[in-house]
């Protein structure tokens, strides 16, 4: 009879243990959601370089934290509010984002939830938080000087063919992003002696006419920005690109720039990732996001595709060359 009885408030205590552990698990295991305008393809390769840079930090998909299905509307802008609606219904304990207009969407479906941008274009010119020290809300992470990269880009590629007079750039009208940074981009082409020839894109179905447009004009170049809807078509632009002779630059690495283009320089895209990691421990642990100061990445890439450049028929200038990073050869 003891031994009965002391199997029993053992097995009772074992028991009851084992349910404790339970809801301890169940309260440290946090739930993180993503909402972008990327394509799918993007996120996944952002994903990838996340997820061991938040074990480095104790943070385990799937044992203490849980990455909840990634949400993007492959450049389609209108879709993201209904879509933050839904991600905010899960009820996440935070919140990664990329991209302006998921931002905004995010920002309108909770006033509550941490929101963490990754690389999202500059959060203050636009509004989106108070200031890089203090950004207030809920919303914080890391920036991506849109217009500073695209301008030193548009740069290059002056240098890398001095003689072109002119560079269509496209634009998605539906992102709030693209009226300053268009403003910014003619001024600046002006003072190199370039014109910047404007072409509105609002979907897939918009580009055929695009590609019409810049032929009509006579442009002699392509500039392709960190847009969604503009990248996730890069493969089809730069085909364009390629068959009528026209240089194309791409805002980012290497990773981003199409076989036939011509340059690309950008922040490292890894980089976003180191960043995004060290403010989800740091708001996980307890930390407010609108006392987290915006930070900026640090390290850049230029590449030169000399492959493209001999079809091109252009010579690039030697000194161009010892500045970049990456030479394709």
């Amino acid at each position: 009879m003891k031994r009965r009885r002391f199997v029993a408030i053992f097995g009772g205590a074992l028991f009851g243990l084992s349910r404790t552990l339970q809801a301890q698990g169940q309260v440290t295991t946090r739930r993180i959601g993503f909402l972008s305008a990327f394509s799918r393809a993007d996120m996944e390769n952002f994903l990838g370089q996340l997820r061991p840079e938040l074990e480095k930090l104790g943070w385990t998909d799937g044992r203490n934290i849980v990455l909840l299905e990634p949400r993007t509307t492959e450049g389609r802008n209108e879709r993201l509010p209904s879509m933050a609606v839904e991600l905010v219904a899960q009820g996440p304990d935070l919140i990664l984002v990329q991209t302006v207009p998921a931002t905004r969407a995010l920002m309108q479906a909770t006033k509550t939830i941490p929101i963490v941008m990754v690389g999202v274009g500059n959060p203050v010119d636009l509004g989106i938080v108070a200031s890089f020290g203090k950004p207030g809300g809920n919303v914080t992470g890391s920036s991506y000087l849109a217009n500073e990269y695209v301008i030193k880009l548009l740069q290059l590629l002056k240098e890398a063919a001095p003689r072109l007079r002119s560079v269509a750039v496209f634009i998605n009208p539906s992102n709030e992003a693209a009226p300053p940074l268009v403003t910014q981009l003619r001024a600046d082409a002006v003072a190199l002696g370039m014109q910047v020839q404007i072409v509105e894109v609002s979907g897939k179905g918009d580009f055929e006419a695009a590609f019409a447009a810049v032929r009509s004009a006579d442009t002699q170049s392509i500039l392709l920005i960190p847009e969604p809807l503009i990248q996730s078509n890069r493969d089809a632009i730069a085909g364009f690109a390629q068959v009528h002779g026209l240089p194309l630059a791409n805002v980012g690495g290497s990773r981003g720039l199409p076989a036939s283009g011509l340059i690309a320089y950008g922040p490292m895209r890894d980089e976003y990732a180191q960043l995004a990691a060290r403010y989800v421990d740091r708001i996980l642990k307890g930390a407010k996001p609108g006392e987290l100061s915006i930070e900026q990445a640090t390290r850049f890439n230029f590449t030169i595709n000399l492959k493209a450049a001999k079809v091109l028929g252009l010579t690039v200038p030697q000194s161009l060359l010892l500045r970049a990073d990456e030479v394709i050869q």
